[in-house]
């Protein structure tokens, strides 16, 4: 059942939308004058986001990221932390060890948010045994919560029912507004779970040019071409509206961004202060979203 959806207004008063966006840095590991080249972009990337509001960054076990951010956190840092879990294929052992050395990396006495990566680590044999380690975690203090990284595909209501996570994260864009539609974020949020939102760029495929888009999407009459043009049509900037989407659904405590610059970062801070974009907003919506999760990442953002 689709439901329509409400946005709310007060997302764009009091501290701003900057306080509720989440930065995701993105980026391979440099070496030789390379590396100091690197340090000076997640340094000077790190300083545009505290000016700008963001409290958050949401970091994952890969390439050297957390090392770099260990090395180039303003001080004082602003910033709270999550982290997501390596696969709980690897053993429940290796799953604390590998958060523990995560802040570590990072520097940091305790982290926001331990996120299990990937719901199907919960839905398995040792899904108790990983999530009472991470509840121990937090017992002692290193998190102040707990979290799940999910899709609509992985019944997140279920795993809140069992689980009580303190978060859930999601994808929802403009192209994929499931979660929103079938009343998903109202109700994890009726669950005590905060909902933070990932893939609000749709992978990218907004802002890439036609004859970049995967196959399947220009030949499967998905309705990308169809939302393209509508937002053309209604001189609707694509960032801007996937931001304003995000930061006004009802029920999302953060959105997550991913950028590999300060000047990515200034863009998506510019965007998401604008006027909200008068829009029909579930016309915009594919017939088929599953048809995304197909898609390529995209040198834009992918990640977020």
């Amino acid at each position: 059942m689709v439901r329509p959806v409400t946005f709310q207004a007060e997302t764009r008063t009091g501290a701003g939308p900057a306080s509720r966006l989440a930065l995701n840095v993105l980026g391979a590991p440099a070496r030789g004058r390379g590396a100091v080249l690197r340090e000076d972009c997640v340094r000077a990337l790190l300083r545009t986001a505290a000016d700008g509001g963001v409290g958050l960054v949401a970091t994952r076990p890969v390439a050297d990221v957390e090392r770099l951010l260990g090395q180039c956190w303003p001080f004082p840092s602003p910033f709270r932390v999550t982290v997501r879990t390596v696969s709980s294929a690897e053993g429940v052992d290796r799953v604390e060890a590998r958060a523990r050395r995560s802040l570590e990396r990072m520097g940091l006495p305790r982290g926001d948010a331990v996120m299990v990566s990937s719901a199907c680590d919960l839905a398995g044999a040792d899904g108790r045994a990983l999530w009472d380690r991470l509840e121990r975690l937090k017992d002692i203090g290193l998190f102040r919560r707990i979290g799940v990284c999910a899709r609509v595909e992985d019944g997140p209501e279920l795993l809140a029912r069992r689980f009580r996570p303190d978060v859930v994260e999601l994808p929802c864009n403009l192209l994929d507004q499931r979660a929103a539609t079938s009343g998903l974020i109202a109700g994890l949020a009726e669950h005590g779970s905060a909902v933070h939102l990932r893939s609000v760029f749709a992978g990218g495929v907004l802002f890439a040019a036609r004859e970049d888009l995967p196959l399947h999407l220009v030949q499967s009459g998905s309705g990308v071409s169809r939302a393209r043009r509508s937002l053309a049509e209604n001189r609707a900037d694509p960032m801007q509206a996937a931001l304003a989407y995000a930061l006004n659904l009802p029920g999302v405590e953060s959105v997550t961004a991913g950028v590999a610059s300060a000047a990515e970062l200034r863009a998506v801070l510019a965007a998401a202060h604008a006027p909200m974009p008068d829009l029909d907003w579930p016309a915009l919506a594919l017939d088929d979203p599953a048809t995304l999760n197909a898609a390529g990442p995209s040198a834009v953002s992918s990640a977020a």
